[in-house]
């Protein structure tokens, strides 16, 4: 396993998903954030089933860098309650994998 995180976060439209990414590449907190359309949420919330059309963001960072990023996120989301997920990447190219550590803080 390696130090770097892909991490998954939900928003509700493409301007908030651009405003949050913009955000935390500029202060280093990631090294690229892919924004994918199209998400169909199916979850519960307050006792119900609800269904949410969402952009997925992922973000490429280093676990050092997971707990001002999610204070960042937390400041710029609209939800109450949102996804933040980290998953450990357990193998990458060595020169993508410097490129991310190299951008971050």
């Amino acid at each position: 396993m390696t130090e770097f995180r892909v991490c998954l976060v939900t928003v509700p439209d493409r301007a908030t998903a651009v405003k949050i990414a913009e955000n935390i590449v500029a202060a280093k907190l990631c090294a690229c954030v892919n924004l994918i359309s199209g998400v169909e949420s199916i979850y519960h919330w307050q006792g119900k089933t609800e269904y949410g059309d969402e952009i997925l963001m992922l973000i490429k960072t280093q676990q050092s860098c997971l707990e001002p990023l999610n204070a960042r996120i937390r400041q710029l989301h609209p939800y109450a309650v949102f996804e933040f997920v980290a998953l450990p990447v357990d193998y990458g190219d060595n020169n993508y994998l410097k490129w991310i550590h190299d951008s971050t803080s």
